[in-house]
């Protein structure tokens, strides 16, 4: 039986001709579209119907895009961990399998919510700045061992990072909605704490929670108040867990010193954003998963789960 399958996950779509023979020893036939970061609702429903499986980045499948798709659609196997791009109640109601890779991203994201840090805490990027703009500036920095960590989401990712700040010296605080297991907390030392305590005593606060209908917006204007004039936010999760119009309006208010931000609200980020003219700011476009390792892994899992989810048997 020869199946069809919609083939959009960006970070797979440059090596397409490697997995094409994995592809044929299955039968599979792709749709590769045209994606830069993702296909939303309406690019979607153009392709409503027309295959039995998908291979996605963060594709917006709601509920609308899986009822078109249905019965057709047996599988989405989303390329890394997170799926609230996903409707998976309405996946659940139309016998849609989800495929992902927990854990996929856990070493490239604690790696960069360390270089955040440091890059804050030690102000190379301004020195750099200053050098070559011909001033010659000792700008005053800080050892991490002098600071305190807020980790929101105590997960695989929170965990990692509170290990990384742990081995600079920090003292690290966390939340989470889930009891964190007790060996964890002897072996680290973290304080969980709530959001309010955490925000309040916290010189960085990492955001590494899930993104669903709790944590929508859970770094806003309330929370805001409560940080320190000092505290830099770094956001290596989802973007709509920040209020980012908020946030905008923290940092040109002096309620906030910075921010480092790898996602957004809206992605690319507008180019009338002012977060693009906000010197205490560093950006990057979605990036913190970048590891060859870890993509390899996930290339292959996402197939591997594919392959199951269509009901064959995944040989290698």
């Amino acid at each position: 039986m020869k199946y069809t399958v919609l083939f959009t996950a960006p970070y797979m779509i440059p090596f397409v001709e490697r997995f094409k023979p994995v592809f044929a020893k299955y039968d599979i036939e792709l749709i590769v579209p045209h994606v830069r970061e993702r296909m939303e609702e309406e690019d979607l429903m153009k392709y409503a119907g027309q295959f039995d499986g998908a291979i996605c980045g963060d594709d917006r499948y709601t509920a609308r895009v899986i009822e078109a798709c249905a019965p057709r659609l047996k599988v989405i196997s989303k390329w890394g961990t997170g799926i609230d791009s996903l409707d998976a109640s309405a996946c659940a109601r139309h016998g849609v399998k989800i495929g992902r890779t927990p854990n996929a991203f856990t070493t490239p994201v604690a790696d960069t919510v360390l270089g955040y840090m440091l890059a804050f805490a030690r102000r190379q990027p301004w020195m750099d700045k200053e050098m070559k703009s011909g001033k010659w500036e000792k700008i005053p920095g800080k050892a991490l061992s002098e600071c305190t960590l807020g980790v929101i989401g105590v997960g695989n990712i929170g965990k990692a990072v509170t290990r990384r700040a742990r081995a600079f010296g920090m003292k690290v605080y966390g939340n989470d909605i889930v009891e964190i297991d007790h060996v964890f907390i002897t072996e680290t030392g973290i304080e969980m704490t709530s959001l309010q305590s955490l925000v309040s005593n916290s010189d960085f606060v990492s955001v590494n929670c899930d993104l669903n209908p709790s944590s929508h917006h859970l770094m806003n204007s309330e929370t805001f108040a409560l940080m320190k004039p000092t505290a830099i936010l770094i956001n290596a999760a989802r973007g709509p867990i920040v209020d980012e119009n908020a946030l905008i309006e923290a940092l040109q208010s002096k309620r906030l010193a910075g921010a480092a931000l790898d996602v957004f609200e809206v992605e690319p980020l507008p180019l009338d954003s002012p977060l693009l003219k906000m010197d205490n700011v560093l950006l990057a476009p979605h990036n913190s998963n970048s590891s060859p390792a870890a993509w390899e892994r996930v290339h292959w899992n996402t197939i591997k789960n594919l392959v199951e989810g269509l009901g064959m048997k995944y040989e290698g």
